[in-house]
Formats: C-alpha cells, structure tokens, sequence
C-alpha cells in the first residue's frame, strides 16, 4: 500500500505544482487536505508556503485542530514531514516580517530578512548552489536549486542547518531535525535536482 502524504491546503502554497512534482518523483497517495484528521492519518505531511510569514501561520491557525494535528504527528508522533519555502520558515520560533510573530517552534531560530549588502538585491531570486552542512540528515546532495524568498531561517544551533546557499554570505538552504527537514528553495521548480530530493523524501525513513 503506497504511503499516504498529506498535501496541506491553507491557502498560502504553490499547491498544485507541490502535487505535480510529488506525484513525478513517485508518490501514489498524495491527499491535499485542509482537514486536520487526515494529517493524523498521514504517513508522510508536507507543508508548502508562498507569502508573508505571518499570514501564513495565521491561515494556518484558522484551520480548526490543524496546529494541534501537526504536533501530534509530526512532534509526538514521529511522521516524516517536509516544510517548503515559508512552509520551511513556520517551523522557526518566530519570523520578523512585518513585527514579529511566533512560529510552530519546532526548530529553535529566528526568520529574518535577508540583508546582502552591496549591488545584490532582496529578493533572493533563481538558481544558486545548495551546500550540505553539519545537520544533513542524507536527505540533501550538493547541486543547484530554485530560490524565491526575501526572508531567512536563522538558526539557534548550527547543528540543526542541513545546508546553505550564498547571497553576499551564507543563507540557510534547509533545517532539520529528527523526523523534520524544511528546505528554503523550491523543490517544485528545481527540476531534475528537486524532484530527485523530493524521491528521497518519499523514501525517508528517520
């Protein structure tokens, strides 16, 4: 029986391309949900975000029970579980755009803007190297990836970077710990190298 994957819909994701790209990378059973008792019933949860920090945690919060359900599966309960772009950023303590705002708190950090200096522009915007660091869980490889954020995941411990990109000095590509890994670039619009992370992903077993 092919793994269930929950796609989680609160309005704030590149959705439909997320299940494309899932679904090319070999995934059978991906549900796209914004019902909280799939989440419980899912063997793998990815969560995708485009936008601003805290509209997204605050349309995530307005699904009923949602918040509740991720922390029973993905922090109780162990499931494997995939953060994308903002999606990636919620795991944070907080994020500081526009005020600060409380994250999911799963990985103690701060999500701050990026501040590059010199003729590189805000947002950090195309291809750029992904570079493996201390926190790799196997799930990265070195290559090229898709970028698209004005924003980056300052991390509490530098154990819990998996990788990092440069824009005018180190940005961190992805997190991870335990059961948890959320990338910054798009998997989704990576190609080739994104949707091999992503066969990878279907395949984790932490």
């Amino acid at each position: 029986m092919p793994d269930r994957i929950a796609l989680i819909d609160y309005g704030a994701g590149n959705l439909r391309s997320v299940e494309n790209a899932l679904i090319a990378a070999g995934a059978e059973g991906v549900t796209v949900t914004a019902d909280p008792a799939a989440v419980r019933n899912a063997d793998r949860i990815v969560l995708p975000g485009v936008g601003a920090f805290a509209a997204c945690h605050a349309a995530l919060a307005a699904l009923p029970g949602m918040v509740e359900a991720l922390n029973e599966s993905v922090v109780k309960g162990g499931r494997p579980f995939l953060g994308i772009c903002v999606g990636m950023q919620l795991m944070a303590t907080a994020g500081e755009e526009h005020g600060r705002h409380s994250g999911l708190g799963w990985i103690g950090g701060t999500v701050r803007r990026l501040e590059p200096g010199g003729a590189l522009k805000v947002p950090h915007m195309g291809w750029n190297d992904v570079r493996l660091a201390g926190g790799d869980t196997g799930l990265l490889v070195g290559g090229e990836a898709y970028f698209l954020h004005s924003y980056a995941f300052d991390a509490d411990d530098p154990a819990h970077v998996a990788a990092t990109t440069d824009h005018g000095g180190p940005v961190t590509a992805a997190v991870a710990r335990d059961n948890m890994i959320g990338v910054q670039f798009h998997p989704e619009k990576s190609q080739a190298y994104g949707l091999a992370f992503l066969a990878r992903f279907l395949a984790w077993k932490p």
